[in-house]
């Protein structure tokens, strides 16, 4: 039986169990609750499994092994990349996960990010929900887009399938078990990813090594210099570039498809097994990912990847390596990488769309009914506008991810971390830091041309600059009523209870 056929056909039988997992979820899907946070019903594993996976995406297994591919300072960028995100994720779920979790059941049974400012500032007000909204709103769709262009990236090198045709398929398919199945189905489809995505980075590495030549052969090829992660003075890796791969990190903070696991665990005092699940599955991916970019300047020395097509390493490796059984698996699971993020992203993209801009700023007696059917509606305009926007076969999806990444962390995570630890922050230092940390990335997004210290990750400037706005306007403007920063006591003793 052809090769090609064996793998389009493991590929079609895990796309098509995604389908009908979405498709049974839906008929759970009796209100907007269970639409956007699945009752507050996950369990411990579903939570951490399902977090980590929407968390990694199609970076994990392309943009990352790409980038340490690609060249001694990629790969020493990859690895303080990796370093920053096991930091970053460790220190999310152990100050942000708990209290995330009781201080969104406190204020207001908060469905949404946006929902909780609100709630926890009681504005009464549109500013707050709707300068939120749009944040999540447009670089969720950069963000989207990133994993429709690593679906479709894989189709052509594979199976030589025209850019568009994969595009279309990857995307039809999450937006079809999105569109129906809700948070529930994406959870549990994540869970199910995450599992796929841990068992090809655990495997492939090993496989690799034996395939070109054993441990001592595969790493006797490898320049020593590769392992002096730290600047040494040859202008292959500087203090700037370990700066901005660790600043990875602090994005955790401030991103909506993630910490939205948080608040849809069933119980507070489940968080703690959930941490360990995620940190072992995290360190494991990230090490594993790194090492395939390694590895992959070993394996094809004789014959590297093409110009430009550094971000297949992972991809190229599976389709070689392994018969075309397990290699369909293995590719799966970049579809699931693709999948998990690109379903929650839409999701939340979606609930912000309906709950915080239709029904607070057109249709505030809308019915429930009504903002499920918004609900669903947005997430079919948000996946063609990110499609639209991922055409372009030569996009870079590490570039692409690590610019979206940026404006999330930096408008939302200073909000995010002050509103649950500072009582005195304010509704307008909360908006002051939300558009900061927006205009911020942009800004020094596009300042990188200039070289020197603009050359820096713009996460750290945004989110800096947000945190400054957040304390300046929160001081010189109206204080908070004595009975919020009670509210706020009440929050923190109840985190400390459950």
């Amino acid at each position: 039986m052809d090769r090609q056929f064996i793998i389009l056909f493991v590929i079609g039988i895990y796309m098509l169990a995604m389908i009908i997992v979405g498709l049974y979820y839906s008929r759970s899907n009796n209100t907007v609750s269970d639409y956007v946070l699945g009752g507050r019903s996950l369990n411990p594993w579903v939570t951490a499994l399902s977090a980590q996976a929407s968390d990694m995406s199609g970076w994990l297994l392309t943009g990352l092994p790409g980038l340490a591919y690609l060249s001694m300072a990629g790969f020493k960028e990859a690895f303080w990349t990796a370093m920053g995100l096991a930091i970053g994720t460790l220190l999310n779920w152990l100050f942000v996960a708990k209290r995330l979790r009781s201080f969104t059941e406190i204020f207001g049974d908060s469905l949404t990010l946006p929902d909780y400012f609100r709630n926890r500032f009681r504005d009464t007000g549109k500013a707050l929900k709707t300068v939120t909204a749009l944040a999540i709103s447009v670089f969720f769709l950069v963000y989207t887009s990133s994993m429709f262009v690593t679906g479709a990236k894989m189709f052509n090198t594979i199976f030589g399938m025209e850019y568009t045709i994969g595009l279309l398929v990857t995307s039809l398919v999450i937006i079809v078990y999105t569109f129906f199945g809700g948070f529930r189905a994406v959870c549990v489809t994540d869970s199910i990813q995450g599992m796929l995505m841990f068992f090809a980075l655990f495997i492939v590495p090993f496989v690799a090594i034996y395939a070109c030549g054993g441990v001592s052969e595969t790493f006797s090829q490898i320049d020593p210099a590769n392992f002096n992660f730290f600047p040494n003075g040859d202008g292959t890796v500087s203090t700037l570039l370990i700066v901005s791969a660790l600043a990875w990190g602090i994005g955790y903070f401030g991103q909506p498809h993630i910490i939205v696991r948080f608040m849809a665990i069933k119980k507070p005092s489940d968080i703690n097994k959930s941490t360990l699940v995620a940190m072992i599955w995290v360190i494991i991916t990230l090490a594993a990912a790194v090492l395939i970019g390694l590895l992959g300047t070993v394996c094809f020395a004789d014959n590297p990847l093409p110009e430009g097509a550094h971000e297949t390493v992972f991809i190229v490796m599976a389709n070689q390596m392994f018969n075309p059984a397990l290699t369909g698996v293995f590719l799966s699971a970049v579809l699931a990488a693709v999948m998990s993020t690109a379903a929650s992203q839409l999701l939340v993209t979606s609930s912000a769309l309906a709950s915080d801009i239709y029904k607070s700023l057109i249709r505030p007696h809308a019915k429930e009914g009504e903002i499920l059917l918004v609900n669903k509606l947005s997430v079919l305009l948000v996946s063609l506008i990110a499609l639209y926007l991922s055409f372009d076969p030569n996009s870079s999806i590490f570039g692409i991810v690590s610019n979206a990444w940026a404006g999330l962390g930096a408008s939302f995570g200073p909000v995010v971390v002050l509103s649950l630890y500072w009582k005195h922050i304010t509704k307008n230092g909360a908006i002051a830091g939300v558009v900061t940390g927006a205009l911020g990335t942009i800004i020094f997004y596009n300042l990188k041309s200039l070289g020197g210290i603009f050359a820096i990750y713009e996460l750290v400037p945004a989110f800096l600059l947000s945190l400054l706005a957040i304390f300046i306007f929160s001081k010189i403007g109206t204080p908070n009523d004595a009975s919020i920063e009670n509210d706020f006591e009440t929050a923190v003793a109840f985190s400390k209870r459950k």
